[in-house]
Parts: structure tokens; C-alpha cells; sequence
């Protein structure tokens, strides 16, 4: 008997504690689905207002449409700085009790984005009315030269097809003019932030936007270091490719050559050295057909997507292009600024590409989930389908070329998106590494560190005697803060999962010159593995699910380094 007792004491006490245990999870589990349910209450509708006044600002450029984003943006905003809330998800999180693994992603979403907020409401303010201030500003900012406002797309316009270094120099220095219209403003910016950061227990701002995106900021740094191993020589070799025919072109001497003659404002984008003028191809298209034709042809329908677009320039409208989820239920917009050019063309596969992968995100998700895996894994999907638009077997697919054309263009085609590949590599480096030492010390010569980095990493030297804010003229820098290493981080899983649809659906060994066009299968691909879970899980784990690997380099070096 005793034998017995012996052996049912701790069963007795385990099933207890079980009991107990179990008792404990339901109830933190319950007191969560509470939470939420007054969270989803709240926030829906508010999110979708505030999306909407952004969208309505970006195109009329309005001071009152701006005051209305403004306004919008600290309410939704104000949600998350409520310690009594905050507190509620720490208990619930530091219990440890929450099991349901659908639960348990929500907490760790909500309490990521409470924590990001838990400060003075007067700090918050005074950040989302100085980051609109700043915005306004360059949305109705216009390069003068010679007397004539120019729009961004005209100052590039001047600045690839001029061979007068005087017509390159004005067009460039009068775009670089919005650099000390706004430098103040975006110090003081940096600083709040960082003040803001400090309050919560970061570093600094750079260090905190990367930890609350699940990024390890140390990670991240040494694969960047790797990446610049990997590609500086390569890029070496290109730039000295690029020096000889714009010194040829321009008629000057390689050492003549400054930022102004690169094509580009911040020679981000590579400039046209090969024979093949992918411009041409697009010259009189319908932009907006080629682009629904082929998500068509891959069973991704754009057709709401464009009718709910504004995509042509307008005056006061910002200059750029963004995609914007408006209320994680289907109202996906796109804005551009498009022409019927390459570049064009580029950016509207680019920002469609965000816009079916936030469609297709399985509706029947949570609201805190109803978002990529992470901004960098919808960079990707954006990427590899706007690297479409140099791709010969792409342009056949839709009746640009034929097969004589094509395998006239192919190799030159293809060195266009290596080099395009690379310039942007090294580009990305010199936002990255620009971006963290500015916000580990703002008051430091920020001029001499921009320019620093320009010279190591993409290899061109600054104008002799300028100290001018140029770092200032980059709007990613303002008010898109510690982002701009996901584009990077983009175009690595582009790769991978390039390579990962071309082995295993097209059943092909050729990584180069695949458009996936008509292939449904990699569409549902896309769509089930990629779009559909949305945030529900980890982002490396979801890039595992998908291709058998977490995110690797490899595919990149192979496509474009190797």
C-alpha cells in the first residue's frame, strides 16, 4: 500500500501542477484573445484612415492633406504608447504560458510594436511632425537649373543623355540644393530618435529599428562584410569598365571624372555602357499592360490594384514610387511616376511585386499578421520581378523582341543586370554603413563620412572643395530610417529563390534568362509558400519552408559575382 502511495504521490502532484499549469495557459491564453479583440477594434479602422490621408498627400502634396496625415498618424500611433496595454502583453509574455502557436506570433508582433512606442506622447508627436515636415519638403522640392524647375525624372533625363559637363554639373548640384534645405531638419530628426531609442533602453535609433525587426544587428554588419568581400573586385573590374566609355563618351580623362558623369544622381543605378539600349524597347508601350499581362500570365490578377492606382506625374505629387497596403483586407494601391521607359518599366514590376504579395496574404489571418514576413521579403518578391525588365526571354514572353533579338541582346542583357546588380550592391553598402554611424553620433562631420564612403565603396571621388549635405539629398535617409539594407537583403533571397523555381518547377539548369512567364505553377509557389503566411512565422524560418535553406549569399555570388 504504501509501495502505492509512493508511486501515485508525485502522479498526484504532477497531474496537479499539470492542472495548474494548464489553468494558467487558458487564462493568459483568454486574456490575450481579449486583448486583441479590443486591439483589432481600435486599429483597423484608425490604420485605414491614416493610410488613406498619406496616399491623398503623396499625390496632392497639400499642406492640409499633409496636417490631416500628420494628425492620422499620431492617433494610430497613440494606440501603441498606452503603458497600461504595454504592461498587460509583458505580463502575458513574461508568463511564458501562451502555447497556441497562432497566439503566441500575435503577442510577440503586438508587443514588438508596443514596446517600439512606449514613450512620451509629447516625444511622438513632436517625431511624426517632424518627419512630415521634412517629407513636404522634398515632395515639393524642384531642381532649378538655368533657370528651369526640374522634376527628378528630368534631372535624371539630363543627366544620362547630356555629354556637356557643365549641362551634368548644373543638373546635379541643382538637385543637391535640397540637401541644405532639409540637413537641419534631419540632424534634429536623428537626434529625437535616438533620444526616443534611448528611452527604451537602445543604443541608438539604428540599433533599435533593427532588433524590433527581428534583425541581429551584429549579423547583419558581418554579412555585409561579406558582401563587400565578395564583391569589390568584381565591382573593380566593372568600374573600370564604366570609367573607360564615359571618359571615351564625355571625351575627358578617366581621372576628370566626378559623381556628375555617372548617369545617375547618386550612381545608384548603373549607367549604359553596353550596346544595348533597353530604353528603346519601351518607348511607346503601354507600361501599365505589359505590367498586368504578365502577373495575368502567372495567376496573379492586378487589375483592382491598377484601378485604385495613381501612377503618372502630377504637380505637388511626390516623385517617387511606393506600394501601400491601405487596410490588410485587398485595397492595395500603387504610386508612380511612370514614363515608357526601362526604368519605368523596372519600378512598376518592382512595386507590383510588393502589391501581390501583400494581396495574396491569407485573408483569413489575424489583422497583426496580415503582413510579409518581414519588409526585406517583400523587397525580394519586388526584386525578382523587376529585374524582369532586363531580361530578354521576358520581353519575348511579351512580344517586345523576337527570338533573333533576343539572342542578339542575351549576353549584353544580362551584363546590364550584373552591373546593375553590383553598382547597387555597392551603393547599398555606403546607405548602410552611412545610416549606423549617423545615428551612433550625429554631430560628427557628416559631410566627410558620406564622402568617406562613396570614394571606398563605389569608388568615385567627391568634387574637389565641396562640403555640401549631400547625404541629406537621399529622402530614405529622412523618413525612411534604417531600411535601406533590406533592399540588399532583398535581392539575396531574389536570388535564392530564383534558383529555387528554376531547379525544382521549370526543371532547368539556366539561372540566368528564366521570366517564369505562364507558369502558374511558380505563381502558386510564390503565393502559397511565400504571400499566404504572411507573419506568421519567423522570417527565416518561412525562407526554409520555401526553398529548404534559411537565407544564404550563395545564389547571389553565383547569379551575378561569380
Amino acid at each position: 500500500m504504501k509501495q502505492h502511495i509512493k508511486l501515485l504521490l508525485p502522479l498526484s502532484i504532477a497531474m496537479l501542477m499539470a492542472g495548474g499549469c494548464s489553468n494558467k495557459a487558458e487564462k493568459m491564453e483568454q486574456e490575450l484573445k481579449t486583448f486583441i479583440s479590443g486591439w483589432e477594434a481600435k486599429v483597423e479602422p484608425l490604420q485605414k484612415e491614416a493610410a488613406i490621408a498619406y496616399w491623398n498627400a503623396s499625390i496632392s502634396g497639400k499642406d492640409e492633406d499633409y496636417s490631416k496625415s500628420e494628425k492620422m498618424q499620431v492617433q494610430v500611433s497613440s494606440i501603441y504608447t498606452s503603458k497600461e496595454d504595454f504592461e498587460i502583453l509583458k505580463k502575458i509574455k513574461d508568463s511564458g504560458a501562451v502555447k497556441d502557436t497562432l497566439l503566441k506570433r500575435q503577442l510577440e508582433v503586438l508587443y514588438t510594436a508596443y514596446l517600439s512606442n512606449q514613450i512620451d506622447t509629447a516625444l511622438l508627436a513632436k517625431r511624426i511632425k517632424m518627419e512630415v515636415e521634412v517629407e513636404k519638403k522634398y515632395s515639393n522640392f524642384r531642381a532649378e537649373v538655368n533657370g528651369n524647375k526640374l522634376s527628378d525624372n528630368e534631372v535624371e533625363e539630363v543627366l544620362k543623355t547630356s555629354v556637356n559637363s557643365d549641362e551634368l554639373r548644373a543638373a546635379w548640384e541643382g538637385h543637391k540644393k535640397i540637401g541644405s534645405f532639409v540637413a537641419n531638419d534631419v540632424i534634429e530628426l536623428v537626434k529625437l530618435r535616438n533620444e526616443i531609442a534611448g528611452s527604451l533602453g537602445f543604443k541608438n535609433y539604428h540599433a533599435m529599428s533593427l532588433e524590433l525587426s527581428e534583425q541581429n544587428p551584429d549579423e547583419i554588419s558581418k554579412l555585409f562584410d561579406e558582401l563587400d568581400l565578395l564583391t569589390r573586385d568584381a565591382f573593380a573590374g566593372l568600374k573600370e569598365e564604366i570609367d573607360t566609355y564615359l571618359s571615351n563618351r564625355l571625351k575627358i580623362s578617366k581621372e576628370e571624372l566626378i559623381p556628375w558623369h555617372y548617369q545617375n544622381r547618386f550612381f545608384q543605378e548603373a549607367p549604359a555602357i553596353y550596346s544595348v539600349d533597353l530604353d528603346k524597347y519601351y518607348s511607346g508601350q503601354n507600361i501599365e499592360k505589359l505590367t498586368a499581362d504578365y502577373y495575368a500570365s502567372i495567376g496573379m490578377d492586378i487589375n483592382d490594384m491598377l484601378t485604385a492606382s495613381d501612377l503618372y506625374e502630377k504637380p505637388g505629387k511626390n516623385q517617387h514610387a511606393y506600394c501601400i497596403d491601405i487596410d490588410n483586407s485587398g485595397d492595395v494601391r500603387i504610386l508612380c511616376n511612370i514614363k515608357p521607359n526601362y526604368n519605368w518599366m523596372n519600378t512598376m514590376m518592382h512595386e507590383f511585386g510588393h502589391g501581390v504579395y501583400d494581396k495574396y496574404i491569407d485573408r483569413d489571418l489575424p489583422f497583426s499578421l496580415r503582413n510579409p514576413a518581414h519588409t526585406f521579403t517583400t523587397e525580394s518578391i519586388a526584386m525578382i520581378f523587376g529585374r524582369m525588365a532586363s531580361n530578354p526571354q521576358w520581353m519575348m514572353d511579351l512580344g517586345l523582341i523576337d527570338e533573333a533579338e533576343k539572342a542578339k541582346i542575351a549576353e549584353d542583357t544580362y551584363r546590364v543586370l550584373r552591373l546593375e546588380q553590383l553598382t547597387f550592391s555597392r551603393w547599398a553598402q555606403v546607405m548602410y554603413r552611412f545610416e549606423k554611424a549617423m545615428y551612433e553620433n550625429p554631430d560628427q562631420d557628416l559631410n566627410a563620412v558620406w564622402w568617406d564612403l562613396v570614394e571606398r565603396y563605389q569608388m568615385i571621388r567627391r568634387p574637389e572643395g565641396r562640403n555640401e549635405p549631400d547625404w541629406a539629398t537621399k529622402i530614405h535617409v529622412a523618413t525612411f530610417p534604417c531600411y535601406y539594407h533590406n533592399y540588399l537583403l532583398g535581392e539575396l533571397l531574389a536570388s535564392q529563390l530564383n534558383h529555387y523555381i528554376t531547379a525544382n518547377i521549370v526543371k532547368s539548369d539556366d539561372f540566368r534568362y528564366q521570366s517564369f512567364y505562364g507558369n502558374k505553377e511558380a505563381g502558386q509557389f510564390l503565393t502559397n509558400k511565400v504571400f499566404k503566411p504572411g507573419a506568421r512565422i519567423y522570417w527565416n524560418d518561412m525562407i526554409e519552408n520555401a526553398t529548404g535553406e534559411k537565407l544564404t549569399a550563395r545564389y547571389y555570388a553565383d547569379q551575378f559575382v561569380n
